[in-house]
């Protein structure tokens, strides 16, 4: 018998991610009417906005007719049309509450989401009973299924009528026990400049676990036409981003502007583009220069932007189009020290062979290792922090270059006095091409990643050149 006049309200459940709701269902001698997925409304009790894109319906005429267990690489949302049914949920993702079992009945009043690798199962209560499920992918043949026996007797599952009783198919007879289950895994996450700085210690950070990909231009071209289907896309569920033209200088240039505006501007246009149509979080690496450095204060996450040159123009209009993806994160950090040819080790080599250098001290900003930028990316990521732009720095004092040459010159024993500040005019006077400006003020604010449980490093220097 359906409730009426329930109030919509989601229940969790023992399975993460399955949610129960109470739908209010208006009735009158002519029959009734519900709402039966209502995105504003659900949303606004927690559930993810997970974008179906089919409505099935199952219609089955007898009572007892048992179907599942059944898990797919797409989420779902259970409801009944008329009649009634028992449903069972296995968990067969991956993890720790893999085989935890859920059961419940649902009535018109009542839905259901299934998460991910779920594993879906009901019997008929009631004779004509339609069992409806919207889901946000469409049936492949080569996505990654699991199922599960409905007679396993570790899920123990308290069917109301035996299953010896009931009509039940003969392929969901063979369906293995848990401990022969392939688990769904998790969705993949892809790492593109794999071979970058911070593509390498994204790596370092991530390892090689089956679900992380790594790709570069030759194994991924953003610029193919084909790439909406080069993946099945709806396997993943986080791209990072961390390609980008960053030749500030040559970008200044007729044919570096071009380069630039193709990787930082419409390659990242296609990314945003794949990623909102598949439901995939997009995590991309912007930049200080974005600003003018005029502040006489750090600059925090809602500053006006103002690039003064080619470089941090195409950075601005890259973090424009990914702050339309629904789940992005744009992570802006600046003077990014990683893996290879780098400022630390160019100072700390001419510091060994004795050469005195002249270096800018009229910028001024704050180290940020590229371990660093890896660890809070996958940070904001684990905890599942609100979507949106996060300034990503070391935390150490802000410091012009000139005092980090000094400090590389001091770590690695040598007379700091030997690094002569001067002007950034003056050190590009005798430039032979074209010259980016730059910001004279690049320190960011880090309140709001750190709100997020994230703690940012500092004092990093004297270890990363111990390594």
């Amino acid at each position: 018998m359906t409730e009426y006049g329930k109030q919509l309200g989601a229940t969790e459940t023992n399975i993460p991610g399955l949610i129960v709701f109470d739908l209010p269902v208006h009735g009158d001698s002519r029959g009734w009417f519900k709402e039966n997925w209502q995105r504003e409304k659900m949303t606004a009790l927690g559930l993810a906005d997970f974008g179906p894109v089919q409505n099935n319906i199952s219609f089955n005429d007898a009572v007892g007719t048992t179907r599942g267990i059944h898990a797919e690489p797409w989420d779902k949302w259970v409801s009944v049309a008329t009649g009634r049914i028992f449903g069972a949920w296995v968990d067969l993702r991956e993890g720790p509450t893999f085989g935890a079992v859920y059961t419940t009945e649902l009535d018109p009043s009542k839905a259901i989401f299934v998460p991910r690798g779920v594993g879906n199962s009901y019997q008929t209560l009631e004779p004509d009973t339609a069992y409806t499920y919207l889901v946000n992918d469409h049936w492949s043949p080569d996505a990654a299924y699991s199922f599960l026996n409905l007679a396993d007797e570790t899920a123990a599952i308290d069917w109301p009528i035996p299953l010896t009783d009931v009509e039940i198919s003969a392929k969901d007879l063979a369906h293995p026990r848990l401990a022969d289950v392939t688990p769904i895994p998790p969705r993949k996450i892809l790492v593109l400049g794999a071979n970058g700085q911070l593509g390498r210690a994204l790596r370092a950070e991530y390892g090689d676990a089956p679900h992380i990909e790594y790709a570069d231009r030759s194994t991924l071209d953003l610029a193919a036409p084909d790439l909406a289907s080069a993946r099945r896309w709806r396997d993943y569920g986080t791209i990072v981003n961390a390609a980008a033209y960053t030749k500030v200088d040559l970008a200044e240039t007729p044919e570096g502007r071009k380069d630039a505006w193709a990787a930082n501007v419409t390659g990242v246009a296609a990314l945003a583009r794949v990623a909102t149509e598949n439901g995939i979080t997009l995590v991309h690496v912007s930049s200080d220069y974005v600003f003018d450095g005029t502040l006489d204060r750090f600059y925090r996450e809602d500053d006006a932007i103002g690039p003064l040159g080619v470089y941090g123009q195409t950075k601005a209009a890259g973090d424009a189009i990914v702050s339309s993806v629904p789940r992005h994160y744009v992570v802006r950090t600046s003077w990014v020290i990683g893996e290879g040819s780098n400022f630390v080790r160019t100072m700390a080599s001419l510091a060994e062979r004795g050469i005195d250098p002249k270096v800018v001290d009229d910028q001024i900003g704050r180290l940020t290792f590229t371990d660093d930028i890896a660890r809070g990316i996958r940070h904001l990521l684990d905890a599942e922090a609100p979507y949106g732009l996060y300034n990503l720095t070391g935390s150490d004092e802000p410091q012009s270059w000139a005092d980090i040459a000094r400090q590389v010159f001091k770590i690695t024993g040598h007379d700091a006095s030997r690094v002569t500040g001067v002007s950034t005019e003056d050190y590009f006077a005798s430039a032979s091409g074209p010259i980016s400006p730059r910001p004279r003020n690049s320190v960011l604010e880090l309140d709001k990643i750190v709100g997020t449980g994230y703690r940012p490093g500092e004092k990093r220097l004297t270890s990363y050149l111990a390594g």
